[in-house]
């Protein structure tokens, strides 16, 4: 990798900050078929709903094309944290 992943994580936590969006974890996963993974886990306070990974995945796009991490091809995958129990 061009760059390190901890950074990356950092630049993406503090865009998500002001949104009160919580980054769970940040990895990249090289796969051996067709595809590399780069995976941001979110969660907020009270839950995250489907607009609000658009929205955040709007806010990470520009800063993991900017950052320029790797030259390899790969997915950006963002998902919230999942979340058990009967209560939640």
């Amino acid at each position: 990798m061009k760059k390190d992943l901890k950074e990356l994580e950092t630049k993406i936590r503090e865009a998500l900050e002001e949104k009160e969006i919580i980054v769970d974890s940040v990895t990249y996963l090289k796969n051996s078929g067709n595809y590399n993974v780069l995976s941001v886990v979110l969660d907020k306070v009270g839950g995250i709903d489907l607009d609000t990974i658009v929205d955040a995945t709007n806010i990470i796009n520009p800063i993991v094309d900017d950052y320029d991490f790797t030259d390899e091809a790969y997915i950006l995958d963002v998902t919230s944290k999942e979340r058990g129990g009967d209560n939640e």
